[in-house]
């Protein structure tokens, strides 16, 4: 009860048809399988974590409403939906009385992507939160890649995030923001997380931590997410 618990489903999970994007078996197996693993009877917040370009809308929707009326989460979200697949979800959900409560969009300093598409006006216009994941671009916009890159990085093991990716020319721009950061009395990782916070809509931020300092650390982005008109013009002129 003092814990706020989510999880997803829309990628890989097991071979085969039923085992990815947004069917209305897939999610219910998989939410079950994700209650088992976990030992819960239920979750806060379960998303529909891909739009499927190849499963009736309404299925996909009509199964997150379902899994609310079970009980099985408390509150339905989705997460990656093109802009107008989005809207239509949020009127969809409200007309069944299932206010989608989430929407779960990447957003961070070099990928803003969720705001020039109005995936977070949209999200803001229909009284649903917005929660943004990958505020530090795959640990680009931390202390990890100032010097180059080191060998036990995201960058030399992860399938999203590659040492092609970290030229010269990203290293100056991510050393030009952690000075900014300094000035602003906050490591680049924080500063990081608190640009994504201080965006009008955004309810917060997921992040990723490999030891509790370093959560607690991140945490303390949340205490200073005023900027000045004059470093958010740096920070877009990086």
């Amino acid at each position: 009860d003092e814990m706020f618990i989510s999880t997803k489903a829309g990628y890989d999970m097991w071979p085969g048809p039923y085992g990815n994007w947004g069917s209305r078996k897939y999610l219910m197996a998989s939410l079950d399988q994700s209650l088992k693993r976990m030992g819960l009877d239920y979750v806060d917040v379960f998303y529909s974590h891909r739009f499927d370009p190849e499963t009736p809308m309404d299925e996909t929707l009509t199964a997150l409403v379902d899994i609310v009326r079970q009980g099985k989460a408390l509150y339905a979200g989705i997460s990656r939906w093109p802009r107008q697949a989005e809207e239509y979800a949020y009127a969809f959900l409200e007309n069944h009385g299932c206010h989608c409560l989430l929407f779960q969009d990447r957003l961070n300093i070099f990928d803003r992507e969720s705001v020039s598409s109005g995936k977070l006006q949209a999200s803001i216009d229909a009284g649903v939160g917005f929660i943004a994941f990958s505020p530090l671009a795959q640990g680009l916009l931390t202390n990890r890649y100032l010097n180059g890159i080191p060998q036990d990085s995201r960058a030399t093991n992860s399938k999203f995030l590659n040492t092609d990716q970290i030229t010269p020319e990203l290293i100056a721009r991510i050393q030009k923001l952690s000075e900014l950061a300094c000035k602003r009395g906050q490591t680049l990782a924080q500063m990081a997380v608190s640009w994504v916070l201080a965006h009008k809509g955004v309810t917060s931020a997921i992040v990723g931590s490999s030891s509790p300092e370093q959560l607690l650390d991140t945490v303390k982005s949340a205490e200073n997410i005023s900027f000045t008109q004059e470093e958010l013009d740096i920070i877009d002129q990086i």
